[in-house]
């Protein structure tokens, strides 16, 4: 989880400038030959299990920050988010769905197998990528009517066969090596960044304990029964990500809505309706986070709920479907987040998901960490009631966001502003 946190800073950053394309082929490659590595590393080398797992995890874990680049070449602030509700179904489902597979495959053909899998998996998504994925990075297509280089062009040009009338003013120059770690420096980036890394260890430490809390509270489960139990938070974070990603930008509609009928009512307003979603007139915080108090509220219940329905072994039904309610509103909440962060900084999509994943991953890594010595010390339910709580303790970062996030924009904007006047 460390190498997955780190990892996309690299990549990402690399994706920014060299473009989104080449990165995902490499993602694939080295995770695919690590793979590989891993399916014949030998049983005495520890070693050699962990180095590899690293590598993969170099690879694998960087596709979330260039899915994120992608959706920010492509997509307007308007459709962002059902973009993202999309998008964001792979990495959130992925980790649940996986130990099915993997139980399976461990079962049926032993562990070696689930690394041979992944190989052949990886290996298959790189040709289809170098096959049909096209370049998006605006530095080099512009808004996809520039032709990239050749190097840049899938050998089978699916995506945008119609030919245009190349509009090179929208490509802008290609720029330098970002240094990530400076979007640390936006308050409002930090805020957003750090709550969304607390609800998603907490998430993180639901599903990296369901195979061990489910096998000691139910024991008439077998390790392939065990595995199934994924399948209730993985489902619920299916349906929460397209519908959260509808939810999204319907309140952006309705926010530019509200915002034009301001502008008509006021006879002294000189503005037009076009001027409504510009960065210096658009609420984007409000937009992005007027449903996230809703959905945060019925994701602590939620979690202390299951914590204590384990605790008391009450039916197997019932910390299910708080399992599926779990995966729904996590993955809205994480929706919101990271469309607004995009939202902050689309000139560094890939840079600016790469510290979101920088933050929570290492999180994350603290929270599974210590989560069994917390689950043996405090009891199952009274460790999802600490968990909680201390979300609950900085649940007021979305009222900061909303008030003083437009301030904070504005900032920026007139440093940029006076920068390119200099």
């Amino acid at each position: 989880m460390v190498v997955q946190g780190i990892s996309p800073m690299l990549w990402g950053t690399m994706s920014d400038r060299w473009g989104r394309r080449p990165m995902f082929v490499g993602c694939m490659i080295v995770l695919s030959l690590s793979c590989v590595g891993l399916a014949l590393v030998p049983t005495d080398a520890y070693w050699g299990l962990m180095l590899l797992r690293c590598l993969q995890a170099l690879g694998s874990a960087s596709t979330i920050a260039l899915g994120a680049g992608v959706i920010a070449d492509i997509a307007a602030p308007a459709e962002r988010g059902s973009y993202f509700g999309m998008w964001n179904i792979g990495p959130m489902v992925g980790p649940c769905v996986g130990p099915v597979l993997g139980g399976v495959l461990a079962d049926k053909l032993g562990w070696r197998s689930i690394f041979w899998f992944l190989m052949i998996s990886s290996a298959v998504c790189a040709v289809v990528m170098i096959l049909l994925l096209p370049e998006t990075l605006r530095a080099i297509c512009g808004d996809g009517s520039v032709p990239p280089p050749k190097a840049y062009m899938p050998i089978i040009p699916i995506i945008g066969r119609k030919k245009q009338e190349p509009d090179y003013s929208t490509r802008g120059s290609r720029r330098g090596f970002a240094n990530p770690l400076l979007l640390f420096l936006y308050p409002d980036v930090v805020l957003i960044l750090f709550f969304n890394a607390l609800v998603y260890s907490e998430f993180y430490a639901v599903t990296a304990t369901i195979s061990t809390l489910f096998l000691d509270t139910y024991p008439f489960l077998n390790e392939t029964d065990a595995g199934l139990c994924f399948l209730g938070i993985g489902g619920g974070m299916l349906v929460g990500g397209v519908a959260m990603g509808k939810l999204l930008d319907a309140d952006y509609q309705r926010v530019k809505r509200k915002i034009i009928r301001k502008m008509e009512q006021d006879p002294e307003n000189k503005l037009n309706a076009a001027d409504a979603t510009k960065d210096e007139y658009f609420p984007i915080e409000y937009a992005r986070l007027r449903t996230v108090p809703a959905f945060f509220a019925v994701f602590v219940i939620a979690c202390i709920g299951y914590g204590w329905c384990l605790h008391s072994s009450v039916n197997i039904a019932g910390p299910l479907i708080l399992q599926i309610i779990i995966g729904w509103v996590t993955v809205s909440l994480m929706n919101g987040a990271q469309t607004l962060i995009i939202d902050l900084a689309p000139q560094h999509g890939s840079a600016i998901t790469a510290c979101n994943n920088l933050v929570r991953c290492s999180l994350g890594a603290v929270y599974v960490s210590v989560i069994d010595l917390i689950l043996k010390r405090l009891g199952t339910g009274w460790t999802y009631v600490l968990l909680s709580g201390i979300c609950i303790v900085f649940s007021p970062t979305y009222w900061i966001l909303i008030k003083y996030g437009p301030r904070w924009r504005a900032q920026r904007r007139a440093r940029r502003q006076a920068a390119e006047t200099v």
